[in-house]
């Protein structure tokens, strides 16, 4: 295959959502080469493209001058022809409570790999289901980028919860200098755990509550966790528990959202269930950040290995789509939802 000859993608395939979208057009502008999507959104209630798919591919195309055909709200199928990726000062407002993280995380890997440097402020959900918060992306996605080569420096201005959204997060971006990357496939040796219990429009004693909880979980497990707790401004009601997990190598984030009905006790245990089971699978990273690294990685000359907590349709969707891109082949080692090892190799 050339490299300007459109790469044909279904996407249906593996967990067949939006991870499809954002990494075919991730690695289009990452690499120059045009592709044509089908079946958007197939494995969803509602599938096609949603607001912030349609944002992320406008997105996209203002920062890479791209040639984009079809991606209108509700599209089952667009073609993208990437230009050359222009560094810059781009605002971009999804209009909902879509993941302006996920938008971020789009847009990334091209503006990191161009010289110059880069600022994104995306108006959007900064704390919102099926998405990583803003606080992943701030103590576990973006240090590791940073031991990687990868430098995005992230600030949050507004938090937004849904289903008004209104967040804006923003990102200064500079030109990667990629090496080999680190150790990733040791056992996690824990140091420190430090949390969060926010809140917006609710009274105190939910914030209080979520953080009694969390700390409690982490004492009888013998671990003092610092939790602050945070009074938030948000156009919508809404609450946040985080705990972020930081070892030698690598750090690792669980987090859940409150929602109507839902004891803010069960908020923090979700949270708390999340990161006990990790330790448990004594993996260097955590099911999330395995997926959002690959293409870092793929990017990386050389062979890589990381462990997994577990295998996710995600990670293996995202191991199929960056090789449709780049002459790389990723081994993965594990069952589905079982700790696993991923290795990445040059083809």
């Amino acid at each position: 295959m050339s490299a300007r000859e459109t790469i044909l993608i279904d996407g249906s395939y593996g967990e067949g959502g939006g991870q499809i979208i954002r990494s075919a057009l991730s690695l289009s502008m990452t690499t120059g080469r045009p592709f044509r999507l089908t079946n958007v959104r197939a494995n969803r209630s509602k599938p096609g493209l949603a607001h912030q798919h349609v944002t992320a591919v406008r997105a996209s195309a203002k920062i890479a001058a791209a040639h984009v055909d079809g991606a209108e709200l509700g599209a089952r199928q667009f073609s993208f022809t990437p230009g050359p990726v222009r560094p810059g000062v781009y605002r971009f407002d999804i209009g909902t409570a879509g993941a302006a993280t996920l938008v971020l995380q789009t847009l990334l890997p091209a503006l990191a790999r161009v010289d110059g440097t880069s600022t994104l402020v995306i108006t959007g959900g900064t704390h919102v289901p099926w998405s990583p918060p803003f606080h992943y992306l701030e103590r576990v996605f973006s240090p590791l980028l940073r031991r990687l080569g990868f430098y995005c420096d992230l600030a949050i201005r507004r938090w937004g919860f849904y289903p008004k959204g209104g967040g804006e997060i923003e990102a200064t971006i500079t030109a990667a200098n990629p090496e080999a990357a680190v150790g990733l496939d040791e056992p996690f040796h824990l140091e420190s755990v430090s949390g969060i219990s926010a809140g917006s429009r609710l009274p105190e004693h939910v914030r209080l509550r979520q953080a009694r909880q969390l700390e409690t979980r982490c004492q009888r497990a013998g671990i003092r966790a610092d939790v602050a707790v945070i009074d938030v401004a948000a156009l919508s009601p809404g609450s946040f528990a985080f705990l972020c997990a930081q070892g030698h190598s690598s750090a690792a984030g669980f987090s859940s959202l409150g929602e109507r009905g839902k004891p803010a006790e069960r908020v923090a245990e979700e949270a708390a269930d999340g990161l006990f089971s990790f330790l448990a699978s004594k993996a260097a990273l955590d099911a999330h950040l395995a997926d959002q690294i690959l293409i870092y990685l793929a990017m990386i000359p050389g062979a890589h290995r990381f462990t997994v907590a577990a295998v996710t349709e995600h990670l293996l969707t995202n191991v199929w789509i960056t090789e449709q891109f780049l002459p790389v082949r990723f081994e993965v080692e594990g069952g589905l939802r079982e700790p696993g090892l991923v290795i990445k190799r040059d083809r």
